[in-house]
């Protein structure tokens, strides 16, 4: 064990980190037997097809090291993806990097981009691992706090939060943890902030298939001059519902993945080629399934939604990505954490207070629900809560 002069000496980033909500609700959730809707990851498997695909790589292809930016068939195959649903033209050889998932890809346009002394903008309710990563990577974090019900972002909110120190901004939309999906006038507002700055915007486009109610997903990269300004992070366990996969990749101007590449290398250096060559079989053959799943996740939605609303929660608008975000003041005065730990012990749910995506912890009345789940599953969480509140209220 460490001494304590030793421990004190760890990076103070990590060294005071704490377990992730996610893993102490789930922790709960397998403890209690109960009915995961805190972690968003989905209960079926994408098609099959993939899963072959990726399998016969395995068996007849190279099981070696594949090149640090992706093996050409999925760099390419990424590429006619941009092209297709946004008119994005990619050079694959320049232009597209392949990560181990998107939180790596992350992790390595932030580290590429900010470092000691510079000044990284987080758009909050905001993904947990963006902070982390950018104090470890040595930056100073600026925050821009949306309010709920409608999470809207303007033009005023950022540009006070972004000064010449800026490198990066984290634009995530759809948006993780809410569902907002910004629209072209937020993305125009961040555009012009971005152009005024000495700042890239680093875009977290996971969801951007996961949109609802007919709405289209704008990339930012596709505004007027932000072609050298932006760089999108991909996912294809998002796309695909195969998200122990860790298929992730990065988009942008090739001055900005040279140097994103140099920090990848030294993080996972590469990633499964069998995997990849999967998911560039996916990518030309299997987006009928992505498609659709956007359908079926919006009817699941819709089935959560109007059943806690029957319970007594407020339901805040969800435009996109797996979660459904609901007040709790009609049912409970305890804080969003207290609720949800005392829901998955006596209702047999897990859920995830928003709270945990605040830097300072509040608003505390709001709760997460991942719906990326079968019906079966979503319809028995309704059940068990129906069953809590029914004997709560006696």
């Amino acid at each position: 064990m460490p001494s304590n002069s030793r421990a004190a000496s760890f990076n103070p980033v990590f060294g005071a980190l704490g377990t992730t909500i996610f893993t102490v609700m789930s922790a709960l959730a397998a403890e209690h037997r109960a009915v995961n809707l805190g972690q968003g990851f989905p209960d079926e498997d994408g098609p099959l097809a993939i899963r072959e695909a990726a399998a016969k790589a395995l068996r007849e292809g190279s099981n070696q090291y594949p090149p640090t930016r992706g093996v050409m068939e999925l760099r390419r195959a990424i590429a006619a993806h941009a092209h297709r649903f946004y008119g994005l033209d990619f050079d694959a050889e320049r232009e597209v990097l392949v990560t181990s998932g998107a939180t790596e890809a992350l992790t390595a346009c932030i580290m590429a981009l900010a470092g000691p002394g510079d000044e990284v903008v987080l758009i909050e309710p905001a993904y947990d691992s963006y902070r982390p990563i950018a104090e470890a990577a040595g930056a100073t974090i600026k925050t821009v706090t949306l309010a709920p019900p409608h999470w809207r972002l303007t033009r005023e909110t950022l540009a006070a939060a972004v000064t010449p120190k800026a490198r990066a901004i984290l634009v995530n939309t759809p948006l993780n943890p809410i569902g907002r999906s910004f629209d072209r006038k937020e993305l125009e507002a961040v555009a012009d902030v971005v152009r005024r700055s000495n700042a890239v915007a680093i875009c977290d486009e996971v969801y951007e298939h996961l949109v609802f109610d007919g709405r289209a997903h704008t990339p930012l990269i596709t505004l007027p001059d932000m072609r050298e300004r932006v760089v999108r992070v991909g996912s294809a366990g998002k796309m695909f519902s195969l998200t122990g996969w860790k298929i992730g990749w990065v988009t942008g101007a090739a001055s900005l993945i040279d140097v994103i590449a140099k920090a990848h290398q030294f993080l996972t250096f590469t990633t499964s080629p069998a995997l990849q060559l999967g998911i560039a079989h996916a990518l030309e053959h299997e987006m009928d399934f992505t498609l659709s799943l956007t359908r079926s996740l919006e009817a699941n939605r819709d089935l959560l939604a109007e059943g806690l609303a029957r319970l007594g929660f407020e339901i805040l608008p969800c435009e996109g990505t797996y979660f459904l975000t609901a007040g709790i003041r009609a049912l409970t005065n305890e804080p969003d954490k207290a609720f949800c730990e005392r829901l998955v012990r006596e209702a047999g749910v897990a859920l995830i207070p928003l709270s945990v995506f605040f830097s300072d912890g509040s608003p505390d009345h709001l709760v997460r629900f991942a719906f990326c789940k079968s019906r079966a599953v979503i319809q028995d969480a309704l059940s068990r809560l129906e069953k809590h509140f029914g004997n709560y209220g006696n």
